[in-house]
C-alpha cells in the first residue's frame, strides 16, 4: 500500500500539470471501488483544479464547488497523460482537461476511493477523525507521551492508528522504532516523555527522507508504465528479517503484529 511519502510525492508530480487546468469531461469507467463513485462527480467538469493538497493519505483536489478526494488504496497509481492513450484494463476513472491531458486512476484491487465532498464539506468525518499530519507543527514533543498515558497496546499498533497521527505506515513504523531504540511490541504506556519526544523526531526525519528520495520519481507520473511505488531506499529493518542488523552485527528477528510484519533488532531495541 501507498504510505504518506509516496502520496506526497504524487501530489508534488501532478500538481504542475493539473492546477489551473480546465476539466473538460469526467468518466466514470467502473464506480465499484471500495466506495461507490459518487454522479456528483461529474460535476467537476467545466472547473479548473483550484490546488492539490494531501490529508494522510487522500490526495484533494480542489475546485470551486467542492473538494475532489482521491484514495489510492492497495494497489492504485495516478498518471497525468495524453488523453490518446490507450485506456488500460482497471483504467477506472479520469479527469479530461481542456489542453488534451488526463488524470488517470489505475486500481487493479479497487481498494481505492474516488469521492466528492460537496462544498467542501467533510459531512461522512472522513478527515476530521485524523490525528495530526507527522510533518506538521501539531506533532511535537509532548504529543505522543500524552496520547500514550496509560495505553497497553503495543507502541508500533499505537504508532499506526490514524487516529493518534496520519501517515506512519508499517515501512516507517518499523525503521523509526529501530532508530528510536525501542522495541515494536514494548507498551505504548510504558515509555517515558523523553524516548517519545526522540521518537516524534526521527519520524518526522524517516518520512522526510523518503520524500526527499521520491523527488527523483515525479518524472514517472506522466510516464504510461511508469509506476514509482516504494522509493529505492536503504532500509535498516524492515524486509530484513533473519540478516544482520547494520549497527551490530545481530541476527533481526519478526513478529506479526496486527496481521503485519514487525522486524526489529533484539540487541539495539529495548522497551
Amino acid at each position: 500500500m501507498p504510505e504518506l511519502p509516496e502520496v506526497e510525492v504524487c501530489r508534488l508530480g501532478i500538481s504542475p500539470h493539473v492546477i489551473n487546468n480546465e476539466v473538460t469531461n469526467v468518466i466514470v469507467r467502473n464506480a465499484r471501488l471500495r466506495r461507490p463513485i459518487p454522479d456528483e462527480v461529474h460535476t467537476i467538469a467545466g472547473q479548473s483544479v483550484i490546488s492539490v493538497e494531501r490529508r494522510a493519505k487522500y490526495l484533494l483536489l480542489r475546485f470551486n464547488t467542492g473538494t475532489l478526494l482521491l484514495h489510492l488504496g492497495m494497489s492504485g497509481t495516478i498518471r497525468v497523460i495524453d488523453k490518446t492513450t490507450s485506456v488500460a484494463k482497471h483504467d477506472h476513472f479520469e479527469l479530461v482537461f481542456i489542453n488534451g491531458t488526463v488524470l488517470r486512476l489505475n486500481d487493479p484491487r479497487r481498494f481505492g476511493a474516488v469521492l466528492w465532498l460537496d462544498k467542501h464539506q467533510d459531512n461522512q468525518g472522513l478527515l476530521s477523525k485524523l490525528g495530526p499530519e507527522p510533518l506538521s507543527n501539531d506533532f511535537c514533543h509532548g504529543y505522543l507521551s500524552t496520547k500514550a498515558k496509560n495505553r497497553k497496546v503495543p507502541i508500533k499498533t499505537f504508532l499506526m492508528n490514524n487516529h493518534i497521527v496520519v501517515g506512519v505506515g508499517n515501512i516507517y513504523a518499523n525503521e523509526a522504532l529501530f532508530l528510536a531504540g525501542i522495541l515494536p511490541t514494548a507498551k505504548a504506556g510504558d515509555i517515558s516523555n523523553k524516548r517519545y519526544n526522540r521518537l516524534t523526531d526521527i519520524i518526522k526525519q524517516v518520512l522526510s527522507a523518503a520524500i526527499e528520495q521520491g523527488g527523483t520519481t515525479l518524472k514517472d507520473f506522466t510516464q504510461v508504465d511508469g509506476r514509482p511505488g516504494y522509493f529505492a531506499q536503504s532500509l535498516f529493518v524492515y524486509g530484513r528479517a533473519g540478516k544482520a542488523c547494520m549497527t551490530c552485527k545481530d541476527i533481526l528477528l519478526e513478529v506479526r503484529q496486527s496481521n503485519r510484519s514487525s522486524v526489529f533488532c533484539p540487541s539495539c531495541q529495548k522497551d
